[in-house]
């Protein structure tokens, strides 16, 4: 999920794109009204995910995302876990016609089905990469050496060079729908950078930057 993900242009001006909250917090304008955004914000994003599973279901909303809202996916997100097994990869990666037309013809999620097979391919890639190491390793080796240090919502860059060299490692991979944007995004999902604007309440929340030195 982009942090722009919902800022108007009226938020796009001069100000930070922080605001603070009837519970006095501070957070980004995104983040700010709608409850469901709040507690994802609040509890989980750019908290960091080093499971397997885990990694392999931020890695499918992503892509599921790409092109629409957050707040859709996260609407959406129980449904997903539903149909998609909860997200375990082993069975995932058995899907085969007959749950790609079960998938389409279910209304609760985003039915793509280029991002349907997308999953399902993922899936397969995923169990491959055990091999060498697993999913979430894989993806937190690309760990830059420092972390962005956005004075303003609008400072948060959508790529950065970690992002562009994961999506092309992964796609060497087998993996599908996983652009330096989508990267990018995942990794500020899952804590591997923290873009948690300077004044936001989460900033450094995750503790994976906590001894790093990151430049003014």
């Amino acid at each position: 999920m982009s942090v722009n993900d919902g800022v108007s242009n009226q938020d796009n001006r001069t100000d930070t794109g922080l605001v603070i909250g009837e519970d006095g917090l501070v957070r980004p304008v995104w983040a700010a009204t709608d409850p469901l955004l709040r507690e994802y914000y609040d509890t989980e994003w750019g908290m960091p995910v080093r499971d397997e599973q885990g990694m392999f279901e931020r890695l499918s909303l992503e892509a599921f995302q790409a092109g629409l809202s957050w707040v859709t996916i996260l609407r959406k997100r129980e449904a997903f876990r539903e149909v998609f097994a909860h997200f375990d990869p082993d069975q995932v990666a058995q899907f085969g016609e007959d749950d790609v037309a079960r998938l389409m013809s279910d209304a609760r999620i985003v039915r793509n089905r280029a991002k349907i097979n997308a999953a399902i391919t993922n899936a397969q890639a995923t169990l491959e990469l055990r091999d060498a190491g697993g999913l979430a390793d894989f993806v937190w080796s690309f760990q830059p050496e420092e972390t962005p240090r956005p004075r303003s919502i609008h400072e948060v860059p959508s790529t950065s060079p970690e992002s562009v060299a994961l999506s092309k490692a992964l796609r060497k991979k087998g993996f599908a729908f996983v652009g330096p944007t989508t990267m990018f995004a995942l990794m500020e999902a899952v804590g591997i950078i923290d873009t948690h604007v300077l004044g936001s309440h989460r900033r450094g929340s995750s503790g994976v930057w906590r001894h790093h030195r990151s430049p003014a």
